[in-house]
């Protein structure tokens, strides 16, 4: 096998949609994982950036939609409903199902920032095949993933505050807008 002639590109710079229309999350948090991971484009690696304590861990499989960029600088973050846990650099086909719309506050900081969690269905997904929108998706599912992220910035020592639920249409103009971002803080 002949090596590639250049270095294969950075899993942020992947594109957003595959070739079937659907969109690509990169996965950085297993579902029932207490390890998370943050994609260093630098590297091309998986960083260990943080274990969370014992008796919590991520409620679903976590990480980023490549080619966007949203108000705090990283990739758009994405919330992926599977049927089992993802491994850390997956790229898994998803259709977008809406997106909680949320506030967060860093620790030792006074100003909140806007910091929505895309929800997303894996597309090989048998459990969740009949979800389209967050009307489908159980009520206390989405309990589950906003109390998580209420936990997990308190236990970092900063706050989350969950503002909304919008459905896809509104996930879809979150993701044009990270997308523009991208492509002018990000060029080529």
């Amino acid at each position: 096998m002949k090596a590639p002639s250049s270095p294969p590109p950075s899993l942020d710079a992947l594109p957003l949609r595959d070739d079937s229309g659907g969109w690509l999350a990169v996965i950085e948090a297993s579902q029932g994982s207490r390890h998370k991971f943050k994609y260093k484009a630098a590297w091309r690696a998986f960083e260990l950036s943080g274990v969370l304590p014992l008796g919590l861990s991520f409620p679903y499989d976590f990480g980023f939609l490549p080619s966007t960029l949203g108000d705090d600088g990283d990739p758009l973050d994405v919330l992926v409903l599977a049927d089992e846990a993802l491994p850390p650099g997956s790229v898994v086909p998803c259709r977008i199902v809406g997106v909680i719309e949320a506030e967060q506050q860093d620790a030792g900081e006074r100003k909140w920032n806007r910091n929505d969690r895309i929800v997303a269905v894996a597309q090989q997904a048998h459990r969740y095949r009949e979800c389209r929108t967050l009307r489908d998706v159980a009520a206390n599912v989405l309990e589950e993933i906003e109390s998580f992220f209420v936990v997990y910035n308190d236990l970092k020592g900063g706050r989350f505050r969950p503002l909304a639920r919008r459905g896809p249409a509104a996930a879809r103009a979150l993701l044009r807008t990270g997308e523009r971002l991208y492509e002018r803080e990000r060029p080529g």
